[in-house]
């Protein structure tokens, strides 16, 4: 505890000794205006203003943004009225002293005088005019013209980007303290683009007053040293002009630099970054830009009368640059996607091992066991290559995408079996044997090998395991060996359409919503929520999709739907509607060869069916009231008929009475889940029809 005092007892110490010291350096510059100072203390005055003036344009051109130095009109102020106040006293000892030598007002400005001049006061005035032209006309102009349109537009975008912020927050993007973080910086980025177009004043005005006291002190010079020092008038000239010349470059060089650093910070505008990578990244993302100014300084090489070398190693750079910049940014790619995919890896074992993660349900999972996935192992890219091929046909076939099957080992399950796990629930398990393939025979003759019977797990067809030395002799019988990788696939597959409407999800619905055309999304919006609502809207497509009836044309699904929705209000009975107006649908996905194939009820139990409908007063269909018995008995009659179609390998549909056929498929989806039910009014016209037999 005393230690955390004493730190924030030193900080507000540190803070306060700053705040003194700026103090007493602004007050000591407002002294140079009116008290002399010996020259030792204006050569360092004139150093520590080069140096500042240094230090700000290292600061404009390492920052990320022009935000980071919003301190800069602050600096500029204080940096202008401090080489103003060391013009005054320079200019009152070039007057006063001036008579004495070149050292009259310091060694800087001597050898500022005797090194840029070369000694000839002719040569320094045409350079320090020089100066003043480059930094008047060319860098503050176009600098203050840059900060005057950046304040206007930052000015005038700042409504824009407030309603942005407030809809961000609306909309839950952000939270609040992200909002007022932004819009902090809003506030900080309009003050500080406005102070720069007001700092930018005090460059143009500093070259201007350069100018004047430069002017000024050699007119003055030249009187005083002819009329109090007795000086010739040539004399007096060559002394008091490189004098006066002197100074002006002393201050008009940092005057320059800080120049040239608002110049860099202005038109930075909405780049990030430093000023290198700004300006090297850019110019360099353009190999091909580069190829060409190399082939142009190479032409210029070779042109008669100008000098070969600079030209040929100017290209020759450029086009090495040019060569290295795709390499480079290759290499840089691969190495931050390996970064990306660490910190992936990282990501995914860190919610691995969280607690949150054990409360979560894989929503498609398949268990191996040891053995198996030993064996598979092998095999493994081309098991995830299938799996993902499998997906691909689920989303072209029933126009959803289901979720990501997870591959696990489980050591719990026996060696040779696997699991299909569905929400966390094991919905199918079945066992593989090893080195074996599983013949599919039907209700036909049985090879002649060697094998076990067996009972395919997709669709619990007859079939034997054989092993794989007859696998040459079983297709010459003509045959088909189904490995084991082909039969879990299978399997897996079969149990995926047999759960659609589990797989579902209310996030999928919304997603396919969203892509639908902006004339049904209207659609959407005039039937949800005043007909219907979004769990509703689920419901009838889980009630779909747990028939196996595609949901890829959803915008005729809702056109279905918003017919019948003012006049039903049960998912059932919306549901039936919209079979009957894709009859054209089911009936083609469920034809064989154009042929649909279809099993009857016998006249029986359409009776039977019919009376066990209890209707209201208005003729809908309330209750199913039908003796246990005859359920048994109907299932009986049933299986023994359907069973051996199966077996004959015939794909065919039981056909009932419109207000019996949600029934009957409630009782036929527990004896054979694959089984489509429709109803008499969901045969579309000019399907061609072959009856199989009836249920009696």
């Amino acid at each position: 505890m005393s230690e955390s005092v004493v730190t924030a007892a030193s900080s507000l110490k540190r803070a306060g000794n700053q705040d003194v010291s700026l103090a007493i350096g602004i007050v000591f510059i407002l002294a140079v205006l009116f008290l002399p100072l010996p020259p030792v203390m204006i050569d360092i005055g004139l150093a520590f203003s080069i140096a500042l003036a240094v230090l700000v344009l290292m600061v404009a051109l390492w920052i990320q943004r022009p935000l980071d130095f919003s301190a800069f009109p602050t600096v500029l102020l204080i940096a202008t009225i401090l080489r103003l106040a060391l013009n005054i006293a320079t200019t009152r000892l070039i007057l006063s002293h001036g008579a004495d030598g070149t050292d009259a007002a310091g060694h800087v400005i001597a050898g500022f005088s005797s090194f840029v001049m070369s000694g000839d006061f002719v040569i320094g005035t045409i350079v320090f005019v020089i100066l003043i032209t480059v930094n008047f006309l060319v860098i503050t102009k176009g600098a203050t013209r840059i900060a005057e349109v950046g304040a206007r537009f930052t000015l005038d975008a700042i409504p824009g980007k407030q309603m942005a912020i407030d809809a961000d927050l609306s909309a839950g993007i952000i939270d609040e303290k992200e909002a007022m973080l932004r819009r902090r910086e809003l506030e900080e980025e309009s003050s500080f683009f406005g102070s720069m177009d007001g700092a930018s004043k005090f460059v143009r005005g500093d070259a201007i007053a350069g100018l004047i006291i430069t002017a000024i002190n050699i007119f003055g010079g030249i009187v005083i040293g002819v009329t109090r020092h007795e000086l010739s008038f040539s004399e007096s000239v060559d002394v008091f002009t490189k004098l006066s010349v002197g100074d002006g470059l002393v201050t008009q060089i940092p005057a320059l630099i800080i120049s040239l650093a608002a110049g860099l910070l202005v038109s930075k505008g909405g780049t990030r970054g430093s000023a290198e990578k700004a300006v090297f990244g850019q110019l360099g993302n353009h190999p091909r830009a580069l190829m060409l100014a190399a082939g142009v300084m190479f032409v210029l090489a070779l042109s008669p009368g100008l000098p070969f070398l600079p030209f040929a190693v100017l290209g020759g750079t450029m086009g090495f640059i040019a060569y290295a910049i795709p390499r480079r940014h290759a290499a840089a790619k691969a190495a931050e996607e390996a970064l990306a995919q660490e910190a992936r890896e990282k990501a995914e074992e860190e919610v691995r091992q969280s607690v949150k993660e054990s409360l979560k349900t894989v929503e498609l999972e398949l268990c191996l066991g040891k053995q198996i996935s030993g064996t598979l192992m092998s095999a493994h890219n081309e098991l995830a290559q299938r799996v993902g091929k499998m997906r691909h046909k689920f989303a072209r076939q029933y126009g959803f995408v289901v979720p990501e099957i997870r591959l696990t080992d489980d050591l719990s399950i026996p060696p040779k079996s696997y699991q299909i796990k569905i929400h966390g629930t094991v919905v199918a398990t079945e066992e593989l044997r090893i080195g074996d393939v599983l013949v599919i025979v039907g209700d036909g003759a049985p090879p002649n090998v060697p094998g076990d019977e067996t009972r395919e797990p997709a669709f619990g067809m007859k079939a034997m395991w054989v092993s794989e030395m007859f696998a040459n002799a079983l297709q010459r019988d003509g045959f088909t060996a189904v490995d084991n990788l082909s039969v879990l696939l299978t399997h897996l597959g079969e149990v995926i359409r047999n759960n659609l409407a589990q797989l579902l999800s209310y996030k999928d619905m919304r997603s396919l919503l969203d892509r639908l055309e902006p004339e049904y999304r209207r659609l959407i919006e005039e039937i949800i929520p005043s007909r219907i609502s979004y769990s509703g809207l689920q419901a009838v497509l889980k009630l779909l999709l747990a028939e196996r009836i595609s949901i890829r044309n959803l915008h005729l699904i809702l056109e279905a739907i918003a017919e019948i929705a003012p006049h039903a209000g049960r998912a059932e009975q919306i549901a039936e509607h919209v079979r009957l107006r894709m009859a054209q649908q089911i009936c083609g996905e469920m034809s064989d060869d154009g042929v649909l194939k279809v099993l009857r009820l016998g006249s029986r139990w359409e009776a039977t069916f019919h009376q066990s409908l209890k209707r209201d007063v208005k003729g809908e269909v309330v209750e199913f009231d039908i003796d246990p018995k005859l359920i048994e008995q109907f299932s009986t009659d049933a299986t023994g008929v359907i069973r051996r179609l199966m077996d004959q390998r015939h794909k065919f549909v039981l056909v009932a009475a419109p207000d019996a056929r949600p029934y009957v498929r409630m009782i036929t989806e527990r004896l054979f889940a694959t089984l489509p039910v429709l109803s008499h009014l969901e045969i579309a016209r000019g399907v061609q029809i072959k009856s199989l037999g009836t249920i009696s």
